[in-house]
Order: structure tokens, then C-alpha cells, then sequence
């Protein structure tokens, strides 16, 4: 499923327009983006969990050359599925 596939699905389950669910879910994705970029975690209870984590420097490999190259530390957005949504899936 795709983002105008899920749109048309809310839409179709709440009787809002297209247009009225496509604002939310832009809205619910800049917010979740937004919030992440501040380093800030966001807990749906239930759903899961949206969280930034932190990778560390390390040493790989060039594949093409086999020479060492230094990867810089980064941050990451991580999704942890929870309970309920975890038994959904299972079904």
C-alpha cells in the first residue's frame, strides 16, 4: 500500500474527502519528520514507537577497491512495532 492508496482507504472508512484525509496524513508525516529531527521520540500506544538512534564511526571497506574508509557517526529514524500491532500481524 501505498500513500494515495492509504488515503483513499481512511477516506473510504471515516466518509471524509480524499482531500480532507490527504491533509491529516501530510500533516501526521511533517509532524512524525519534525519531531524526530529534534531528537525527540514519539510513543503510539498500542502502535509502536518512532525514535532516532545514533550510529557510531566505524571503519568499512570499499568494495570496488577494497581500500578502508572511514563511515561517519549518523542518527537513524527506527520504528518498534508494539504489543497490539505485533499480535495483528500474527494473525
Amino acid at each position: 500500500m501505498n500513500k494515495s492508496e492509504l488515503i483513499a482507504a481512511v477516506a473510504e472508512a471515516t466518509g471524509l474527502t480524499r482531500k480532507a484525509v490527504g491533509d491529516v496524513v501530510e500533516a501526521t508525516l511533517e509532524t512524525i519528520a519534525d519531531t524526530l529531527s529534534r531528537g525527540e521520540k514519539i510513543s503510539l500506544v498500542g502502535f509502536g514507537t518512532f525514535e532516532v538512534r545514533e550510529r557510531a564511526a566505524r571503519t568499512g571497506i570499499n568494495p570496488a577497491t577494497k581500500e578502508p574508509i572511514e563511515i561517519p557517526a549518523t542518527r537513524t529514524p527506527a520504528f518498534k512495532a508494539g504489543k497490539q500491532l505485533k499480535e495483528a500481524v500474527r494473525k
